[in-house]
C-alpha cells in the first residue's frame, strides 16, 4: 500500500497544501516576495519531514504486519528490531513477547506430543502382554482334549489376566486425572497410625504367604493431606517392597514428626536399588533390573505425583544395611 493510497496521509497532504498556499500568499500581500518564499519553503520542508517520517512508520507497521502473519502461520522464529519511536517501540515489544510466549508454548506443545506418543506406546505394550495371554487361553479352552483341571487352571489364567488389565487401566485413568488437575485433594488432619493401618492392609496374607513381617513404627504423628489418596501412595511403595524383598524378610514403616515436616519411611531387608535405576524410579512404565515380569513400572510414577501434589517430597535411596528403602516428607505450612 503506497502513501498516497492511504486516506489519512491524503487528507493530511491537502490541508498541509491549503495552509501552504494561504500562509504564502497572504506573506507576500503582507510582507512582500521574500516573505512569500520563507513560508512557501517551510511548508513544503514541513510536508517533506512529515512524508519521510509517516513513510518510515507505515513501513514499520507493515513490517510488523508481516511477522504477525508469519506467526499466524506457525512461524515463531523471528527476529524483531528495535524501534526508536514511542508507540510503535511498545507495539514491538509486546508482539515481541508473544512470539516468545508462542515459541515457549510451541516447543512445550512439541515435548507433550513427544511424550503422549512414548506413553501411548508404553501403554499399548503394557496391554499387549494380557491380551496376548487372554487370545492363547481362549484358544485353549475351546479344544475339546482340555481337560477339567487344565480347564480350571486356563479359567484362573484367565480371570487374572482381565484383574490385570482392569488394574492397569484403573491406575492409567488416576494419573491421567491427577496430570489434568482433576483430582482436589482433601485438606485433614491425617493420623500417621490410621494411613499406615489402613495402607497395610491388604498386604498381609501376601507379605503372609511369603513368610515376610510388616514391622510398624508409628506414634501419634499427623499431617496435613487427604488419607485416601496418601493411602494409595503409601500402598504402592508397601507392595513394591514386598515384590523386592526375600521369603522371610522385613518390611519397616517408621515415622517421624517435627516442626517443618512429618516424614514416613518405608524399608526392605531386599537387596537394594542399583545407581542406574535410583535415577529413573519414579518415571512411568520405567522397569528396574530387579522388577519382576509381571511389573508395569506406574506404581512408584502414581505415588510420586500423589505426594507431590500434596506439598510433599520422596526419594529413593539404600540404608546403611544395603537395602532399599523409601523416605517421604510431608511439610507443614508456616504460618
Amino acid at each position: 500500500m503506497h502513501l498516497s493510497d492511504n486516506p489519512d496521509v491524503r487528507r493530511v497532504l491537502v490541508t498541509d497544501a491549503v495552509i501552504t498556499v494561504v500562509l504564502t500568499a497572504a506573506g507576500y500581500f503582507l510582507c512582500g516576495r521574500r516573505a512569500a518564499l520563507l513560508l512557501m519553503s517551510a511548508g513544503i520542508l514541513f510536508t517533506a519531514v512529515y512524508l519521510v517520517t509517516t513513510y518510515r512508520r507505515y513501513r514499520c507497521i507493515a513490517d510488523l504486519s508481516s511477522m504477525i502473519d508469519k506467526v499466524l502461520h506457525g512461524d515463531c522464529h523471528l527476529e524483531i528490531s528495535d524501534s526508536k519511536e514511542g508507540e510503535l517501540a511498545i507495539l514491538q515489544s509486546e508482539i515481541y513477547k508473544m512470539v516468545l510466549r508462542l515459541r515457549e508454548q510451541n516447543e512445550q506443545l512439541k515435548d507433550e506430543k513427544i511424550y503422549l506418543a512414548d506413553s501411548l506406546a508404553d501403554v499399548s505394550h503394557q496391554l499387549r502382554t494380557p491380551l496376548t495371554s487372554i487370545n492363547l487361553t481362549v484358544e485353549l479352552l475351546s479344544k475339546d482334549e482340555v481337560t477339567p483341571q487344565m480347564r480350571l487352571k486356563l479359567t484362573h489364567d484367565l480371570k487374572n489376566s482381565l484383574k490385570r488389565i482392569d488394574w492397569l487401566v484403573e491406575v492409567l485413568l488416576k494419573l491421567s486425572r491427577l496430570d489434568a488437575d482433576m483430582v482436589e485433594f482433601r485438606k485433614d488432619d491425617v493420623s500417621v497410625r490410621a494411613l499406615v493401618d489402613k495402607a497395610c492392609e491388604p498386604f498381609y496374607v501376601l507379605a503372609d504367604v511369603r513368610g515376610q513381617s510388616i514391622i510398624r513404627d508409628v506414634k501419634d504423628e499427623s499431617f496435613t493431606g487427604d488419607i485416601g489418596w496418601s493411602c494409595e501412595a503409601l500402598g504402592n511403595l508397601i507392595k513394591n517392597s514386598i515384590e523386592h524383598t526375600p521369603a522371610g524378610g522385613k518390611i519397616l514403616i517408621r515415622a517421624v514428626e517435627n516442626d517443618i515436616y512429618t516424614e514416613i519411611t518405608v524399608e526392605d531387608s531386599g537387596e537394594g536399588f542399583t545407581e542406574g535405576d535410583i535415577r529413573h524410579l519414579f518415571e512411568r512404565f520405567y522397569r528396574g533390573k530387579n522388577s519382576s515380569p509381571s511389573s508395569v513400572g506406574i506404581g512408584l510414577a502414581l505415588a510420586n505425583i500423589i505426594i507431590l501434589k500434596q506439598n510433599g517430597t520422596i526419594k529413593a535411596e539404600n540404608a546403611d544395611g544395603g537395602s532399599a528403602r523409601f523416605v517421604i516428607k510431608f511439610y507443614k505450612k508456616l504460618v
